[in-house]
């Protein structure tokens, strides 16, 4: 088998190994693209709850206004999900990874890109790496490594956010939240940076 490996590297032709990995990478970026149209379509859904139009939806969204009608036509009134709480103290587990994304990316950026973070941050935002257990332990020893190390460089708030999710993660709550996992990340992740501006 390894002579065979060898002769087609030699012969110039691609080795299974070579194919297998270019077609893994392009399957996790279509996977990322599908996964990213949903979210969207999802967050339509749920602006459109808290009372926005199609047309401010479109606007936002850079989207036709025929376009964003398409994405709500799919869901009949009846599928529409409760209205979501919007704050920052909400113990379900993907809100909780949602704010721990969120402060990375914060802490990645305060650190121009230079914290230990930053490559599981961009995994995350790329859709390379999905919210897994392992993965959220894995970024959550990373930016602690980067809060501890770079502490004089980080406001306190930072250090207590990361504080605070890291003892709701440990003690997981047991709650039923509204909205699919997917979706609370994404809006905790935003809320949780916007309040680390403001904190700044």
């Amino acid at each position: 088998m390894a002579g065979t490996e060898g002769a087609r590297r030699n012969s110039g032709a691609l080795t299974e190994g070579q194919a297998e990995r270019m077609l893994a990478g392009m399957n996790e970026v279509i996977r990322a693209g599908e996964e990213m149209r949903k979210l969207r379509a999802e967050m339509i859904t749920l602006f459109a709850g808290f009372g926005w139009t199609q047309d401010k939806i479109a606007e936002l969204a850079e989207m036709s206004q025929p376009a964003v009608s398409k994405q709500m036509a799919k869901y009949k009134a009846d599928d529409q999900p409760p209205p979501m709480e919007l704050h920052l103290d909400q113990r379900d587990i993907p809100w909780l990874e949602g704010r721990l994304w969120g402060l990375a990316e914060k802490v990645s950026e305060s650190l121009d890109d230079s914290a230990r973070c930053t490559r599981c941050v961009g995994a995350l935002s790329r859709g390379k790496k999905h919210f897994t257990p392992q993965n959220t332990d894995e970024l959550r020893r990373l930016l602690e490594e980067d809060l501890r190390q770079h502490q004089d460089r980080l406001p306190p708030s930072h250090r207590a956010a990361y504080d605070e999710i890291s003892r709701r993660l440990d003690i997981p709550a047991q709650v039923t939240a509204t909205g699919s996992a997917s979706v609370r990340r994404a809006l905790a992740r935003e809320i949780q940076r916007d309040q680390l501006a403001d904190d700044a």
